[in-house]
């Protein structure tokens, strides 16, 4: 299968003579933002560890402590079999999925997911799976969540965004992962608005489309319910 854009060769970690900050800062990552996103061109937020690319093939999964009043909302296994439903030639460039702590400093700038060199971190829920906002969504944001079965509702000024433990899974395995791992492959665009088109392509293609005969039953089954 091939893959837009040049393969190129992984970045290695300098030996000598290259401030490490600086080279790290120089390989690729792509984020997804939590709403309301901050500017396009807020300031690299790298995730709370790097894992140098190896090389080696098949990928490891990471589990860290969710953090408090959090919880991770997949599962190993649950991510494994999603991924099985790729083509081999999607994920061979994976080395590592993190199920990532929210530290501090991601409240503060709270991601669903992100990747960075070949790994990819997904990152915890709210334990009730309920996010609350101050601002209203946009219709693109407000869509999104739709699509996967979360459900909006107003209290005056405040938004929550409601979610179901069928509703999130689906989420964060068909978008959130999908999304991501579209970050990873993309070595062709280097422009952010580019790379997040390549992405929300990959991540529909991917991710959606093939998995939307499950979600429509499940969808018309809550909606006879309520």
């Amino acid at each position: 299968m091939r893959l837009p854009g040049p393969v190129r060769k992984v970045q290695r970690m300098p030996q000598g003579g290259m401030d490490i900050r600086a080279w790290m800062r120089r390989m690729p990552y792509g984020r997804r933002l939590r709403f309301p996103a901050r500017s396009v061109r807020a300031p690299f937020c790298p995730p709370e560890d790097w894992h140098e690319p190896t090389g080696k093939p098949g990928y490891r999964i990471i589990v860290q402590p969710p953090g408090p009043g959090y919880r991770h909302v997949v599962t190993p296994e649950e991510i494994r079999q999603r991924l099985a439903m790729l083509p081999a030639a999607l994920v061979q460039p994976l080395e590592v999925v993190q199920l990532s702590r929210l530290t501090r400093k991601k409240r503060s700038f709270p991601c669903y997911g992100m990747q960075w060199g070949k790994a990819i971190y997904l990152y915890p829920m709210e334990e009730d799976l309920v996010e609350v906002f101050p601002k209203p969504p946009k219709p693109a944001q407000w869509n999104e969540a739709r699509m996967f079965g979360g459900r909006w509702e107003q209290d005056g000024t405040t938004w929550r965004l409601i979610w179901t433990e069928e509703s999130i899974k689906d989420f964060y395995l068909n978008n959130i992962l999908i999304h991501e791992l579209g970050h990873l492959l993309d070595e062709r665009n280097t422009r952010w608005r580019d790379r997040e088109r390549f992405a929300e392509w990959f991540a529909i293609r991917w991710g959606y489309l093939p998995t939307q005969p499950q979600r429509q039953k499940r969808l018309a089954a809550l909606a006879q319910g309520s």
